[in-house]
């Protein structure tokens, strides 16, 4: 169904189970728990949305890495992203989030059914919604997927920082860590819940490896270079030298990023959000700072009861 207003999907808001998530409201929608000014986004993309083949989708749930890919998937896909001539790096200029704007949280937030015809081709996209709830031209059409998943232990530490960094700046106290944690463990929050949105992804991509590129956060980290081969390989884009491969990872390293002069002033043109906020520390293994050995204990055995059977762990 097309639909050319909000109307429809703030009357199916109205009907939907609500939850408080902290301050905010979560709406559960298919199975899965979304912002209040975040959903009407993702029903209008699933109503609306029109997939073309050389499209590019990166998919996660939230802080599992996606701000890197968000650089480098632009780098790869731009001829001259793995040239030397820095000059003419979008980066300098563009927060990662503008290389790969989202569906529900940016042209779908604020317009029902925009106009895409500006976009050259290939479209890079972004979007947190679940493999379930997509458009269904991107399911059938031959567009690429790549997502990106993290340990549920680090992604939560990295949501938590996130929720925080933005209160704060309102003037909020932060949201206490014991809280946050239960709600992440019981699959109430943003995009949530984690097991399930990774879950769909994973089984999709073992399905058809040549349509969804799954990768792991501590993977990237461990072997830059290999990843982004593969990577590349995937988005029809291999590389011809080992100098093309340092470029692009060079581009799109965090020390880099978080340094220019774009994301530590800049502003999120659709969210409000300072740029600065999404980079952080973007380390493996960050969660051993704050989890007791009982939180540890209980979050791993969550995930092993999750992907049981899946061929799916992060390698405790």
């Amino acid at each position: 169904m097309e639909c050319g207003d909000f109307s429809t999907f703030y009357t199916l808001m109205g009907q939907l189970p609500k939850v408080k998530w902290f301050r905010s409201d979560l709406y559960n929608w298919e199975g899965f728990w979304y912002l209040g000014h975040h959903l009407p986004g993702a029903m209008a993309a699933k109503s609306n949305f029109q997939a073309k083949d050389d499209d590019v989708f990166l998919t996660s749930s939230v802080k599992t890495g996606t701000t890197w890919l968000k650089a480098i998937i632009p780098t790869i896909m731009n001829p001259k992203g793995r040239k030397d001539d820095d000059s003419d790096d979008p980066l300098l200029k563009h927060h990662p989030n503008e290389l790969m704007p989202s569906l529900e949280l940016g042209f779908y937030k604020v317009n029902p059914n925009p106009d895409l015809s500006h976009m050259p081709s290939p479209r890079l996209f972004r979007t947190h919604i679940p493999y379930t709830s997509l458009p269904e031209s991107v399911k059938t059409s031959a567009c690429k997927i790549v997502y990106i998943t993290r340990d549920p232990k680090d992604t939560f530490v990295s949501s938590w920082h996130f929720v925080n960094a933005l209160i704060g700046d309102r003037g909020i106290d932060p949201w206490p860590f014991k809280d946050a944690y239960e709600s992440f463990c019981n699959g109430v929050h943003a995009a949530g819940p984690f097991h399930d949105h990774v879950l769909g992804y994973w089984r999709e991509s073992i399905k058809r490896p040549e349509k969804i590129y799954f990768m792991r956060y501590e993977d990237m980290k461990k072997d830059p270079k290999g990843e982004v081969k593969k990577l590349a390989c995937f988005l029809g884009r291999p590389f011809e030298k080992e100098e093309e491969v340092e470029k692009v990872l060079w581009r799109g390293s965090l020390d880099r990023l978080k340094n220019l002069e774009v994301n530590q002033h800049g502003i999120d043109p659709w969210l409000g959000i300072e740029n600065k906020h999404y980079f952080r520390r973007g380390i493996v293994g960050d969660w051993k700072n704050h989890f007791t050995d009982e939180m540890k204990k209980k979050l791993n055995q969550i995930t092993a009861v999750k992907f049981e059977g899946s061929g799916l762990d992060f390698g405790y």
